[in-house]
């Protein structure tokens, strides 16, 4: 299925704004599950939600184009603490919505509490495969607030610490599709067409993989489960470890640790990876 399929199996479902979305389903504190979804299943799943059930819609157009880059040092900080689960580990990201030209730089953290801090400012759509000195600055504090430290400081990198320690790494990009659920007032998004690139630290892209054939579903709810986590698990659909940034880095450079997603790389993202015909390509 590619988005333009699933626009038209959501063609039943009214629209919601952006506004609305915002204020209907704002979710301060919120459950996150992901799901790995078999493109053609999607129907099904769509299917089985109640007809209230709105998609947001911009401009007339039901599937936005997403393109985020990552940021991470010489010795892949960001990724090494997440595939160690360390108390303490940060995610750095651009993020361009390619259909209105906006662009923000996003910082996620957690610290020594174990709770997850996802901030972000408007960041220059033109710049997105670099950090501004205005990003840079807004990068420390959020670091320092989450208590994290020393980055550039192993002394194999450029010499450079903080922040300014920070280069591409890989660019991902998709498709994103978000429906808003009235029962719970939670919201789901599906992301499709997804693609994997690599970056030097120039912004220069190389090697990549995609998954055609598969979709990434987050679902977002208060404390109970949402109406579209009960319809994927009636399909047997259950929740994954994923991180795109992670699975991304894990496949095309196989010899990182990659224990916390072995499983969905093995028995879903890289055989999909393998049916396409852009699977690890230079």
């Amino acid at each position: 299925m590619t988005a333009s399929v699933l626009a038209r199996d959501l063609r039943g479902f009214d629209s919601i704004d952006l506004e609305q979305l915002n204020e209907l389903a704002a979710l301060q504190t919120r459950v996150d599950r992901k799901y790995v979804v078999a493109a053609g299943m999607l129907g099904g799943v769509i299917s089985g939600l109640d007809s209230d059930t709105r998609a947001l819609e911009i401009d007339g157009v039901r599937a936005s184009h997403y393109e985020s880059v990552y940021f991470d040092t010489d010795t892949l900080d960001s990724y090494q603490a997440a595939a160690h689960r360390r108390r303490r580990r940060f995610k750095v990201r651009t993020r361009a919505y390619l259909d209105s030209a906006d662009c923000f730089l996003e910082v996620k953290t957690r610290g020594g509490r174990s709770v997850t801090v996802k901030e972000r400012i408007a960041h220059p759509a033109e710049r997105n495969s670099g950090l501004t000195d205005e990003g840079v600055d807004y990068v420390d504090s959020a670091l320092a607030s989450a208590g994290i430290d020393g980055l550039g400081n192993d002394g194999t990198g450029s010499g450079e610490t903080g922040a300014r320690a920070l280069h591409p790494t890989m660019v991902t990009r998709y498709r994103r599709t978000t429906l808003y659920v009235p029962s719970g007032r939670s919201r789901a998004t599906i992301d499709l067409d997804l693609s994997w690139t690599t970056t030097d630290r120039l912004g220069v892209e190389g090697e990549s993989f995609s998954t055609p054939g598969i979709a990434i579903v987050e679902t977002k709810s208060g404390s109970t489960a949402s109406d579209v986590d009960r319809v994927l698990w009636a399909n047997g659909i259950r929740p994954v470890n994923i991180s795109k940034y992670g699975v991304g880095m894990a496949a095309i450079h196989p010899g990182l640790p990659s224990n916390k997603w072995h499983r969905v790389l093995e028995s879903q993202l890289l055989p999909a990876a393998a049916a396409a015909p852009s699977h690890l390509t230079d």
